[in-house]
């Protein structure tokens, strides 16, 4: 039989969960999608904490005779190990999604820069128009010539 002292302290742990569940929810730090498993956790160990005579039972059923708190231990065990694995397969999905997600980025990016090249190479020549017509009006003498430096085209910043 399982001692009534541990059944309590189950009872307890169990609403402990739950009211931790349900707080993370209401202040939307856990979403309800991925809540459930945890939900479904603490009711499982609440009734098998709080119903000693099920406990007692589902023990018998496993073959436990001697220590049947041991089975609400497994349970316990059996729920975090789903958690995990649908943890684990939520991991992937969003792995696999932000990998798509950096390559498309890269791809945008590049047509992104290839398009401010061919605008660049059009600001260059409207430079160079504008170069020659001062080196007209100034006597022929280039920027350079005069020891100048060239005048600068649009510089990308990266």
């Amino acid at each position: 039989m399982t001692p009534v002292r541990i059944s309590i302290f189950a009872t307890i742990a169990s609403l402990l969960l739950l009211l931790v569940v349900f707080e993370l929810i209401r202040s939307r730090r856990l979403r309800e999608r991925y809540a459930l498993l945890w939900l479904a956790t603490g009711m499982v160990l609440l009734v098998l904490s709080a119903w000693r005579g099920g406990l007692n039972t589902i023990a018998g059923w496993a073959g436990v005779t001697t220590y049947p708190p041991a089975v609400l231990f497994a349970v316990a065990a059996l729920f975090i190990l789903l958690v995990l694995l649908h943890y684990s397969t939520v991991i992937s999905k969003l792995s696999d999604q932000s990998t798509i997600l950096a390559q498309r980025v890269a791809l945008l990016e590049e047509r992104l820069a290839g398009h401010n090249t061919g605008s660049e190479t059009r600001g260059d020549a409207r430079n160079e128009q504008g170069d020659r017509g001062r080196e007209e009006r100034e006597g022929g003498q280039r920027g350079d010539e005069r020891g100048e430096e060239a005048p600068v085209a649009h510089r990308q910043v990266r």
